[in-house]
C-alpha cells in the first residue's frame, strides 16, 4: 500500500527559483497557462486555471467549480498566492494584476497561435509579450525529496502489482485480459491510476514498441512485453519487463540476453555530470555489436515526474547533462517481427555516485519466478 508518511514537497522554493529566472528569460512576470506547471507551483489539480507570477506577488484565477478545491490545495502547499474565483471577468482580473508589467512572459511551447494573438490584441495590447522557453519545465528537472518519494512509491506499487499477477501469463489470458488484471492490481494497491495505457504485447505484437493490448491470447513460445506504471499523488512511474512463455527459440533467448546486457550498461552509465547521450551510447553499443542496431527503434530513455515523458531526453541527439535528483528511465529494446520483441526498463534517480534504481521487480524472464 502507499505510504502515509510521504515527505512534504517544497512548493515555496519553487516560486523563489522561478522568480530568479524571470530576468534571464527576458520578462518581468510570467503568465503560467500550462496546467501541469500550475500544479507544480501551487498544488492545484483542477482542469482550468491561470497563474500570474510577479516578483513580489502571484495571482491564481479559476472558476466557481474550483472555489473550495483551490483554497484547500493552495493552502496545503503553503504558498503566498492571491486566489480569485470568477465565472465572469477573469480577463479583467488578470489584466489588472499585470498592470505595470512592462515585459510579460508567455509559455511559448504551450500557448497556441490563437491564444498569443488574443493576448497581444485584446488582453495586453500595451505590454511587450515575451516568448519564454521551458522556464518552469527546467525547474521540474531536479526533483525534491517529496517528489522522489512519490515516484518511488509509484514504482513500488507497480512492482507489487506485477508480482501479484505475473503468474497469470502462463494460463493463456488475452493481452486485454492480462492488462485489465494488472491495472486493477495497481488501483487496488492504492495508486490513483496508471501513468499511461498499459502495454501488453505478445508474440508478433511484441515487435511493436507501443502495441496496444488486443484479443490475442498469450501462448507457448511467446515473448511478452509489459510496459506500465502507477501514479501516486500525481507522480508517475515507468517500468518494462519481458517474459518468455515456455520454450523459446535460440534467437529469442539471444534477444533477452543482449537487451539485458544493454540495459544494465545503460544503468551503469548514469551519474551526475554524465551527458545523457553517453547513457544512450552505452546501451546502444551492445545492441549494435550484436548486429541489431537497426532493430533498436527508439531512444534509450526520458525523464519522469508529473508527466510520464519529461526532460531530459536520454537519446543520441540529446544535449542534456544529467544532474543529481534527475529521474530518468533506461529502456533499450530489440524488435524483430519474425521473433517478437524485448524491452527492459527501469526508472532511476541520478546521484553523484551513479544512480538508485526505483523499479525493483526482478528481471527474470520466467513469469513463475518469485
Amino acid at each position: 500500500m502507499i505510504p502515509t508518511d510521504l515527505p512534504a514537497m517544497d512548493f515555496r522554493s519553487r516560486f523563489d527559483r522561478l522568480r530568479a529566472e524571470l530576468d534571464g528569460a527576458g520578462c518581468d512576470a510570467l503568465l503560467v497557462t500550462r496546467l501541469v506547471n500550475i500544479r507544480y507551483l501551487t498544488g492545484f489539480t483542477g482542469s482550468a486555471a491561470l497563474l500570474l507570477v510577479k516578483p513580489d506577488r502571484a495571482l491564481f484565477v479559476s472558476d466557481g467549480r474550483y472555489r473550495d478545491q483551490s483554497a484547500e490545495q493552495i493552502g496545503a502547499a503553503g504558498v503566498d498566492v492571491d486566489i480569485e474565483i470568477l465565472n465572469l471577468g477573469q480577463k479583467e482580473v488578470v489584466v489588472a494584476g499585470a498592470e505595470g508589467v512592462a515585459r510579460l512572459g508567455l509559455e511559448a511551447d504551450h500557448v497556441t497561435w490563437a491564444q498569443e494573438r488574443k493576448y497581444a490584441s485584446d488582453w495586453f495590447p500595451d505590454t511587450e509579450l515575451v516568448a519564454t522557453e521551458a522556464v518552469v519545465d527546467r525547474l521540474r528537472l531536479v526533483k525534491d525529496a517529496g517528489e522522489v518519494a512519490r515516484i518511488e512509491a509509484a514504482c513500488s506499487t507497480a512492482d507489487a502489482a506485477l508480482a501479484e499477477v505475473q503468474h497469470r501469463l502462463v494460463e493463456g489470458p488475452t493481452e486485454e485480459e492480462f492488462g485489465l488484471e494488472l491495472d486493477t492490481a495497481i488501483r487496488r494497491l492504492g495508486a490513483e491510476g496508471n501513468s499511461f495505457e498499459t502495454i501488453v504485447a505478445s508474440g508478433p505484437n511484441a515487435a511493436k514498441p507501443h502495441a496496444e493490448p488486443g484479443p490475442r491470447r498469450i501462448q507457448e513460445g511467446d515473448l511478452v512485453v509489459l510496459d506500465f506504471g502507477a501514479v501516486v499523488d500525481g507522480y508517475c512511474s515507468d517500468m518494462t519487463r519481458t517474459f518468455a512463455i515456455g520454450e523459446i527459440s535460440v534467437t529469442q533467448q539471444k534477444m533477452l540476453d543482449v537487451v539485458g546486457a544493454s540495459q544494465a550498461a545503460g544503468v551503469e552509465a548514469v551519474a551526475a555530470g554524465v551527458e545523457a547521450k553517453a547513457v544512450d551510447l552505452a546501451s546502444r553499443e551492445i545492441i549494435d555489436e550484436a548486429g541489431w542496431g537497426d532493430a533498436f527503434l527508439h531512444s534509450t530513455g526520458h525523464g519522469v515526474g508529473l508527466e510520464i515523458h519529461e526532460n531530459p531526453r536520454v537519446a543520441q541527439t540529446s544535449e542534456d547533462t544529467l544532474r543529481s535528483d534527475y529521474i530518468v528511465t533506461v529502456e533499450p529494446g530489440v524488435y524483430l517481427p519474425e521473433h517478437g520483441g524485448v524491452r527492459i526498463e527501469d526508472t532511476v534517480v541520478v546521484t553523484d555516485e551513479g544512480c538508485r534504481v526505483l523499479t525493483r521487480a526482478p528481471k527474470s524472464n520466467d513469469p513463475l519466478a518469485a
